[in-house]
C-alpha cells in the first residue's frame, strides 16, 4: 500500500494533477517507460488494473453476504435454544429451517438500498459505525476467548504444508483495502497526514489478526470456524455479538462497493442521454448487488471463497503490481540495488502464491468432479442390476 502511495504521489507531481488512481497510475507510468511496446499498449495497464478491481471488490463484496447469511442462520435457527448461560458451545443437531440462500435473499434489498449513497464522506459515517460496532463486538471475543483457555501443548506447533496456500490467500485478503487507499487519500481534508493514518490503521490490523488467530485456535483447536463468531456459546450475550459484527460488515460492503462502482457506472452513464442516467445509476449499482448476492448462493463456502480471492486477485494488487509500478516509475532515476531486488522479490511471491493456489483449487475441483462421476455411475450400476437379473 506505501509502494502504491508513493508511486501515485510522485505521478501526480510529475504530470501536475491533483490526483491519479490506481488504473491511472499504471497506465502514466507505463507512458514513460523506456520499452517502446508498453508505452504504445500503456491503456491496457489500466483496463487490467480496473478489471482486478473490479473482480477483488465485488468478491469481497459476496464474502460479505456469506458472513452475514452464515450468522443471521445460526441466530434464527438457535434462537429456541438460547439462554442467558453462556457455556461453551454444543454441537447441535438441528435439522436447518430455511436454506441458507434464503437469508442472503432477504439480506439482498437492504444492501440494494445501502449503495444508493454514492458520497464518500455520506458513507465514512458508516464505516465509523462499522468500526464502533466491529470493535465492540471484538472486546467481547477477547473477552470470551481468553477464558479458560486449554493447555496448548496438544496443539501442533505447525499446520501442514499443504495448508499453505489456503493461509496464503486468506493472509492476503487483509489486503482487502488496498483498492480504497488512494480514494480515502483523495477524499481526506489533509491528505498529506494519510502516510501516518495508514502506518497506525495497518499497525493495529494486524496486532488484532495475531491476537485473534492465535488465541482463537489455542481455545477453539481444529473446531475453528471460517469465521470464528460462529463458535462463540449459544447464549443472547454472544448472540448479540454476531449481530453487530453483521452489522458492520453491513455498513463495510457500501464501502468496498465504491470502487468497482465508480469504475463501471460512469463508463455505462457515458454511453446514454443525460436524462436516462439517474434510472441507469441505480439500475447498475441493484445489477452489481445482485451479481454479488448471486455469486455467494452459487459457492457457499466461505473460506475457499476468501482464500481464492485472497490468492488470485488481492495478490496481484496487493503484490504483483505494486512493486512492478515502483520498478516503471523510478528506474529512470537510479533506483538502488536494493529496492529493485525488494520489488522483484514481492513480485515473484505473490506470483507464486496465486499460481499455486490456481493449481490447488483446479486439484480439488477435478477430484470432486471425479467423485461425481463415480458416484453417478454406481447409482446407474445398482438401477440396472435387478432388471438384468429378471431377464437371466
Amino acid at each position: 500500500m506505501v509502494i502504491l502511495l508513493n508511486c501515485a504521489h510522485h505521478l501526480s507531481q510529475r504530470l501536475q494533477k491533483t490526483f491519479v488512481n490506481y488504473g491511472e497510475a499504471m497506465m502514466y507510468s507505463l507512458e514513460t517507460c523506456p520499452n517502446a511496446w508498453l508505452r504504445t499498449h500503456s491503456v491496457w495497464g489500466r483496463y487490467t488494473v480496473s478489471f482486478l478491481l473490479i473482480t477483488t471488490q465485488l468478491g469481497f463484496c459476496s464474502v460479505y453476504f456469506m458472513f452475514m447469511a452464515d450468522n443471521l442462520q445460526q441466530m434464527v435457527e438457535e434462537a429456541h435454544v438460547t439462554s442467558n448461560n453462556c457455556q461453551p458451545r454444543k454441537i447441535l443437531a438441528l435439522t436447518p429451517i430455511l436454506d441458507i440462500r434464503f437469508y442472503m435473499l432477504t439480506i439482498l434489498p437492504f444492501v440494494v438500498l445501502l449503495v444508493f449513497i454514492q458520497n464518500l464522506r455520506m458513507l465514512s459515517i458508516f464505516s465509523t459505525l462499522a468500526n464502533i460496532t466491529t470493535l465492540g463486538s471484538m472486546a467481547l471475543i477477547f473477552e470470551y476467548i481468553i477464558k479458560e483457555i486449554p493447555d496448548p501443548s496438544s496443539l501442533p506447533l505447525m499446520a501442514s504444508w499443504k495448508t499453505f496456500l489456503l493461509f496464503f490467500g486468506t493472509a492476503i485478503f487483509t489486503f482487502e483495502g488496498v483498492g480504497m487507499v488512494l480514494p480515502l487519500k483523495n477524499q481526506m481534508k489533509h491528505p498529506q497526514h494519510f502516510s501516518f493514518v495508514l502506518y497506525l490503521g495497518m499497525s493495529l490490523v494486524i496486532i488484532l489478526y495475531i491476537c485473534l488467530g492465535t488465541l482463537g485456535y489455542m481455545k477453539f483447536g481444529s473446531s475453528t470456524q471460517a469465521s470464528i463468531t460462529l463458535n462463540l456459546p449459544n447464549c443472547w450475550l454472544y448472540q448479540s455479538v454476531k449481530l453487530m459484527y453483521s452489522i458492520g460488515i453491513f455498513f463495510t460492503y457500501a464501502l468496498q462497493f465504491h470502487v468497482p462502482a465508480e469504475i463501471i457506472i460512469p463508463f455505462v452513464i457515458s454511453q446514454v442521454s443525460e436524462s436516462w442516467t439517474l434510472l441507469i445509476d441505480l439500475s447498475v449499482r441493484t445489477a452489481l448487488v445482485c451479481l454479488t448476492c448471486v455469486s455467494a448462493i452459487l459457492i457457499p463456502r466461505l473460506d475457499l471463497v476468501i482464500s481464492f480471492v485472497g490468492s488470485v486477485s488481492s495478490s496481484a494488487l496487493a503484490l504483483i503490481i505494486p512493486p512492478l509500478l515502483e520498478l516503471i516509475t523510478f528506474y529512470p532515476e537510479d533506483m538502488s540495488c536494493v529496492t529493485i531486488a525488494k520489488d522483484i522479490m514481492i513480485s515473484i511471491l505473490g506470483l507464486l502464491g496465486a499460481a499455486g493456489k490456481m493449481r490447488s483449487m483446479h486439484r480439488k475441483y477435478s477430484r470432486h468432479a471425479s467423485s461425481l462421476a463415480n458416484h453417478e455411475n454406481t447409482r446407474l450400476r445398482t438401477c440396472h442390476r435387478p432388471e438384468e437379473t429378471g431377464v437371466a
